[in-house]
């Protein structure tokens, strides 16, 4: 006979499972559970081939957040298909200038400035590549300034939008279709016509009869030029060593007319010294003339002298000439 189940222990095997598998969550979670993340919408014109829920969400390479959900809208009247990619960041990843965690928000309010001006800085979502083997993609976030804002307006469970940009690959294949596109574009056909009809028009004055004149002219003219100038050559290289000869002749002559004056030049260097000389001594005994020759010189003062002493003695030699015998009686 079976023994009956306790109703207690099974109890307390369910309530011991739960416990466990709580901690086991809160161990391997990280204790995420408990986490406040905030939720944003994105999203992308390329396909979504790769992008699975809870790939990584990144700012320049460090993790911020995951992918949450991925969603496809049709619009029945105009059939455009929008794909909205919910993404959840962990404030808590960002820190600030000091090293603590970004301060949160408070409020939704706040939460669209904050969001508004990262915007305004250029960030924007883009798709990339986790690995080239498997293929899969993840959300990388960066600062695009350059990048037109591009937003769709559309309203997801009223999520704030994040703008997004074409991934690399995309961009690539958008500027080949433009480009083909313009070529499309392009009158090739008349482009061929007006090649061909210049090419004929090439053909016919190469093969012209006026071309092979104006050849077998310039040929010839050509070849007289060339004889021209060896003549010339000819004629040049005897008047160049003539010219050359003169140079050296003229040379020699200046050196030898160079010796010849030299002396020349000393002894008129010598002459002129002389000269200043006299014409220094010259100046001196003018000097000393205008000296003598002043009024009040001596000179003139003895002249004075000479010419009293002369008119006393015409005076004396005529008193005589009329009294003679006043040498021997002396004057009367």
């Amino acid at each position: 006979m079976s023994k009956a189940v306790n109703p207690f222990s099974i109890g307390a095997f369910l309530v011991g499972s739960l416990a466990l598998l709580v901690a086991a969550v809160l161990i391997f979670g990280g204790g995420q559970l408990f986490e406040k993340k905030t939720e944003y919408v994105v999203y992308f014109d390329s396909a979504l081939n790769g992008l699975n829920v809870g790939a990584p969400v990144t700012l320049q390479g460090v993790q911020i957040g995951r992918v949450k959900e991925i969603s496809l809208e049709m619009n029945e009247k105009s059939l455009q298909i929008a794909k909205p990619v919910v993404i959840e960041i962990d404030p808590e990843r960002v820190l600030d200038t000091s090293g603590d965690s970004y301060p949160s928000v408070t409020g939704l309010q706040e939460n669209r400035q904050r969001t508004k001006r990262l915007i305004d800085a250029g960030l924007k979502a883009q798709l990339k590549t986790q690995s080239l083997l498997t293929g899969l993609l993840y959300v990388e976030f960066n600062f695009y300034r350059n990048q037109a804002l591009k937003l769709t307006g559309l309203n997801y469970k009223g999520l704030m939008e994040l703008p997004s940009v074409p991934t690399t690959e995309d961009q690539i294949r958008n500027t080949a279709d433009e480009i083909l596109t313009k070529f499309r574009q392009l009158p090739l056909e008349a482009i061929v016509n007006d090649l061909s009809a210049t090419l004929k028009a090439v053909r016919d004055l190469v093969t012209s009869d006026d071309l092979t004149k104006s050849r077998v002219a310039l040929a010839k003219t050509l070849n007289e030029t060339e004889k021209l100038v060896a003549n010339m050559n000819h004629d040049l290289v005897p008047l160049l060593k003539n010219m050359n000869a003169t140079v050296l002749d003229s040379q020699a002559l200046v050196q030898q007319f160079t010796r010849d004056i030299k002396p020349v030049l000393l002894a008129t260097e010598k002459t002129l010294n002389t000269a200043n000389s006299v014409l220094l001594e010259s100046k001196q005994s003018l000097n000393s003339v205008e000296t003598l020759a002043a009024p009040d010189a001596p000179l003139w003062q003895s002249l004075d002298a000479l010419r009293d002493a002369a008119q006393s003695t015409k005076e004396l030699t005529d008193y005589l000439q009329r009294h003679p015998d006043s040498l021997i009686y002396g004057k009367e």
